[in-house]
């Protein structure tokens, strides 16, 4: 299926050495390509563990047995028992490892490049008059008058609108992080899943290859909405996944909310608020949301069955299962007790709904790109209208 695949390009990529361009290529067909996708899993992790290795000093009456052993000091083999070699051994073996982190750390990028997009953008103290680099620990502040661009190393960029205040946390292959203190901030990531997130005061945003737009209130609220791809706002407690066309509110103590579709009613959206404050006491609200409920809004559904107790679990599965019924092998006793891989068997079912239109959520980045265009009769009708 896959005439090139780009298992050779994983390095680079990593090391941020291709084009924006080249990275756009590379995440489509990691996305697309199970292979590939695995091996870049495989890297990633190597990264990471290796990048958590401490950095020690081996004492030097072991690296004169090292020495000894690569032949540069004979070495009488009855002087140097096993346990002896297997402890050297492993000394080799780490002080490679610590050489290829340090190798790694060394060649990282020190920032990420900020464009001024109006007014005074700050960074620290220092305002940019063009253009600006953003170091890891370092704010990014705007007023009332101006905006900034940040280009996420090579995976994207991130537009930071008016009184906005955003930090660096990290930029490495297996994790590109901001925090969004305040302010509204709008993201177009072409990256491999699960590479760039966004700490906020109620939630973390993990991209998983979208577009969207995150807002936080001087309260630590907060509200996600996604145009394209999926996002995951996750605290300790919970997980919401945000598909496109969909929004989910956060609140500082409590985490994200229940997602819901834009087009939902307001009277569905009001009730889903009420029901998101007081869970314990929204029977009212809960009643509500399940009769106003379409085949689409069973995201929301999906998502309440852990959050409502187990007499209204009984209710919203009923409800889910006359709007969508569920697939072979899924039950009602199953999904009544949180049986995670019916749940994810059901989840799978249900996103042929979830998607525009109520024709599927698109598989890769090329039907991401259709989707956006506007121009793809599978998402969109032949006319290119909804």
């Amino acid at each position: 299926m896959f005439s090139k695949h780009v298992t050779k390009d994983i390095s680079a990529y990593c090391q941020g050495e291709l084009s924006s361009e080249e990275s756009k290529v590379f995440a489509e067909h990691i996305i697309s390509c199970v292979k590939c996708r695995t091996k870049f899993e495989e890297i990633k992790l190597g990264i990471k563990l290796a990048e958590q290795l401490p950095r020690l000093s081996a004492p030097d009456s072991l690296w004169q047995e090292v020495d000894a052993l690569l032949g540069k000091e004979p070495a009488p083999v009855s002087t140097v028992s096993w346990p002896r070699r297997m402890a050297i051994a492993a000394a080799v073996l780490l002080a490679v490892s610590i050489g290829a982190v340090w190798l790694y750390n060394s060649r990282k990028p020190s920032g990420w490049q900020v464009t001024r997009l109006g007014g005074a953008p700050r960074i620290g103290s220092e305002t940019i008059s063009a253009s600006g680099s953003l170091a890891i620990g370092e704010w990014l502040e705007t007023d009332a008058n101006s905006r900034a661009l940040i280009a996420v190393g090579s995976i994207g960029n991130v537009e930071i609108d008016e009184n906005t205040r955003v930090r660096l946390l990290a930029t490495q292959p297996t994790e590109h992080r901001l925090e969004l203190a305040r302010g509204k901030m709008s993201a177009r990531i072409w990256a491999p899943p699960r590479l760039f997130f966004v700490d906020t005061p109620s939630a973390v945003a993990a991209d998983l290859g979208c577009e969207y737009t995150l807002e936080v209130n001087d309260h630590g609220a907060g509200r996600l909405s996604v145009t394209s791809g999926w996002v995951a706002l996750q605290s300790k407690e919970r997980e919401s996944i945000v598909p496109a066309g969909a929004s989910c509110e956060t609140e500082l103590g409590k985490g994200p909310g229940t997602p819901y579709f834009d087009d939902s009613t307001p009277e569905f959206k009001n009730a889903l608020r009420d029901f998101d404050k007081a869970p314990g006491n929204g029977t009212g609200a809960l009643a509500s949301i399940l009769s106003q409920s379409r085949p689409r809004d069973t995201l929301t559904l999906y998502h309440l069955l852990p959050r409502v107790n187990e007499e209204d679990r009984m209710h919203v599965y009923e409800k889910m299962a006359g709007l969508v019924p569920p697939p072979d092998g899924v039950t009602c006793e199953g999904v009544l007790k949180l049986d995670q891989k019916m749940l994810q068997q059901w989840r799978s079912s249900l996103e042929t709904v979830w998607g525009p239109g109520g024709k599927g959520l698109p598989k890769n980045m090329k039907e991401w790109k259709l989707l956006k265009k506007g121009g793809d009769p599978k998402f969109f009708g032949k006319d290119g209208a909804k």
